[in-house]
């Protein structure tokens, strides 16, 4: 029986359980997975790692201790995982197949390790890899043995100061590999133990701040990683190139200097090197743009690690721009070699596609195999299997594991954590998409998610979702932050436009944003809510709210000085912009040099026109500002100047500022505050219920 939410609420949505990608064993009868759930009555949060019978559909949890983390395969049911202490990290195994037993530790790192990953390499052997902070000498961290400096102060003579959330430090990110192998029965690290394979070399793995283990893969002959150009300021230019260390055994003490593999004008950032089955090729994607990362991506391949190279581009075109307009993100091979599957973002979807694993024989167009939704991880089911087993979400359901047949394309549902949205009370007839015509001759695509008792005989006031980015887009997956159901569930019509800039609708329509920001993007946007007051009888525009994060804080911002800005009854701002002239405040400089075409002093002009700030005698619609001090991209001094400004001018407002979170508000506490604060400022301009969530601004607390 589906256990069903009477409502699909801000304390349902954080409280739901949520699940990491399933990864499968080599035989394609289990797979491991972990799930973590907060608990707003007990304030805390339980975490699981799990097993699916794959066969069966059911699930088994093996340990609930939320110091194991990262469970990974090395035998048909056997699986490593780590055990993270204060200042050191156990390297555990244990037996998916043996529910209720002891796992036993196969070694202790004196430091903090992540990002682990295991292959069968052949002879008995398991190459294992990880990362970690390194010392000066490219010895494993322990920040316990590093003396405590009795002031606070921080010096830096470049860049970067900070980035994203923290400020930088001295300690670089090391990349290291080690051999399992069985003795008595149980997996031992065999000497030298774990190895840094960038000890020297300046280079560092994986690339902050969002690498992970995907900036990696360990294969029978070696290493391949992504690190940044250690030659150029980081912070000016987002050139991150491949590397090759050949490795033999995974046991050398001191491994060859890593090799840079070359990729002629593509000189932007590189991502997932994954190795082929045999071994001997690599399959990876490459930019080209140094100093934009919303840049095409490209997909390539080293046909043979042993000769470097010889690097092929697939789809490659004599003007440079690619043959397929389509942005490659995951990627696997096929178990014979022969193929290659990825996932691209087209029109709000994350689809997974197949083609030819050579350049050479990649006549047509990648193929698509899903229609809808977002997959996410993939993998293939097991080694003697064709089929690939998947991660997917959509817009009502947050979890769901799948298998599909590459061939026919048959797909099966394996599961699904909410039951296909039910045990939220979601349904698939509450999301729909229009298209209409944009600010010039082309068509702007937007989603529409609508209450679940949803009349089309009544009308909705309407929810105006802007996304950020701006190279971004909405689409048909699942998100614990900005999740349309939730205003869709107050009883709004939420709708969500992807105007100029956003990605899955060709790079060239991605590109157009730059040096444009508050130009043909506004004005896809008006055509929108044009679009809807004349033609969906079912939205109220005339009763209607306007929300936006990071780019889609902005637009609040420059609408608010523009006739758009009027059309709505109250605005809700999130870590946006309010002056462009303050944006080399950022740590990435590389994003306003390329979006505003240069550094400020090389072009004023170029940040001056698309300034928010220059507009504020027209700011008339009440808007909430949200900003945290942790945010290092949109400094809070963006949403206070905005306040500032809000105030002076006697429009009524309201500020909710978080000392303990970034650009994202992830905390589920702060997370649940957000949302009230959100809908009770929303609500009470639309006249929808405020019941449970933030009252009038003279009952804002102050702590």
């Amino acid at each position: 029986m589906t256990i069903k939410a009477t409502k699909f609420t801000p304390e349902v949505l954080l409280s739901a359980p949520r699940r990491s990608a399933a990864v499968p064993n080599s035989t394609g009868t289990l797979a491991l997975f972990t799930v973590s759930q907060y608990s707003f009555d007990s304030h805390s949060r339980s975490y699981a790692i799990k097993v699916l019978d794959i066969k069966s559909r059911l699930s088994t949890q093996l340990f609930d201790d939320p110091a194991y983390t990262e469970p990974t395969w090395v035998s048909d049911t056997e699986f490593v995982f780590l055990k993270n202490g204060e200042s050191t990290t156990s390297l555990l195994v244990a037996d998916a197949a043996k529910p209720g037993s002891d796992p036993y530790e196969i070694t202790s790192f004196n430091g903090s390790v992540s990002n682990i990953k295991a292959k069968d390499i052949g002879n008995g052997t398991v190459a294992f890899a990880c990362t970690a902070p390194t010392t000066a000498s490219g010895e494993l961290l322990n920040e316990a043995d590093e003396k405590t400096p009795r002031s606070t102060g921080k010096v830096y003579t470049g860049l970067f100061v900070r980035h994203w959330d923290s400020y930088v430090s001295e300690y670089k990110q090391g990349l290291f590999y080690g051999a399992l192998k069985k003795e008595g029965g149980k997996f031992k690290l065999q000497d030298p133990g774990l190895v840094n394979a960038l000890a020297g070399t300046r280079l560092e793995c994986p690339v902050p701040p969002f690498g992970d283990a995907n900036d990696y893969d360990i294969g029978k002959e070696g290493l391949v990683f992504v690190s940044k150009d250690p030659e150029l300021n980081p912070a000016l230019w987002t050139k991150t190139d491949l590397y090759y260390v050949p490795l033999k055994t995974f046991t050398e003490s001191k491994p060859p200097f890593p090799q840079v593999v070359k990729t002629g004008e593509l000189q932007g950032y590189t991502g997932v090197p994954v190795f082929s089955h045999s071994g001997n090729k690599v399959a990876f994607k490459r930019m080209r743009n140094k100093q934009y990362e919303s840049d095409k991506w490209r997909l390539l391949l080293v046909p043979d690690v042993k000769d470097l190279s010889n690097v092929q581009e697939f789809y490659k075109t004599a003007d440079g721009e690619g043959g397929w307009d389509l942005r490659p993100e995951g990627i696997v091979w096929s178990n014979d070699d022969e193929e290659l599957y990825v996932t691209a973002e087209k029109e709000a979807r994350q689809i997974l596609f197949k083609l030819p694993s050579s350049p050479l024989k990649a006549k047509e167009l990648p193929q698509p195999l899903t229609e809808d939704g977002a997959v996410g991880d993939f993998h293939n089911l097991s080694k003697d299997d064709h089929r690939l087993f998947f991660t997917s979400t959509s817009l009502i359901d947050n979890s769901s594991y799948s298998i599909i047949d590459p061939q026919s394309k048959e797909q099966g549902l394996i599961s699904s954590s909410s039951k296909e949205g039910k045990s939220f009370g979601l349904a698939k007839r509450q999301v729909d998409e229009l298209w209409f015509k944009g600010a010039g001759d082309y068509p702007v695509h937007a989603l529409v998610m609508k209450p679940s008792d949803f009349d089309p005989e009544k009308k909705y006031p309407l929810a105006f979702l802007v996304h950020g980015g701006p190279q971004g887009a909405w689409g048909h997956s699942w998100s614990t932050r900005w999740n349309p159901a939730i205003f869709a569930e107050q009883g709004y019509v939420a709708v969500m436009p992807n105007p100029t800039g956003s990605t899955g609708y060709g790079q060239a329509f991605t590109d157009a944003i730059a040096q444009d920001w508050g130009g043909r993007p506004y004005d896809d946007l008006v055509e929108c809510f044009d679009f809807l007051a004349d033609h969906i009888d079912y939205i109220d525009t005339t009763n209607a709210v306007a929300l936006g994060a990071s780019y889609g804080g902005y637009m609040m911002n420059w609408i608010q000085g523009h006739p758009l800005g009027r059309e709505f009854k109250a605005l809700v701002c999130h870590d946006g912009i309010f002056s462009t002239m303050s944006n080399w405040s950022t740590e990435e400089l590389f994003f306003p040099v390329h979006e505003f075409g240069g550094s400020l002093w090389e072009n004023r002009d170029g940040y001056a026109r698309w300034d928010p700030a220059a507009f504020v005698a027209e700011w008339a619609t009440p808007q909430l500002v949200v900003h945290s001090e942790l945010d290092y991209r949109l400094p809070v001094s963006e949403g206070l100047a905005a306040f500032n400004a809000l105030q002076t001018r006697g429009v009524e407002s309201r500020i909710l500022i978080f000392p303990d979170e970034n650009h994202w508000v992830l905390k589920p506490e702060n997370s649940l505050h957000w949302h009230k604060e959100v809908l009770g400022w929303i609500n009470k301009y639309t006249g929808l219920d405020t019941t449970g969530l933030s009252g009038d601004t003279e009952n804002l607390r102050i702590n």
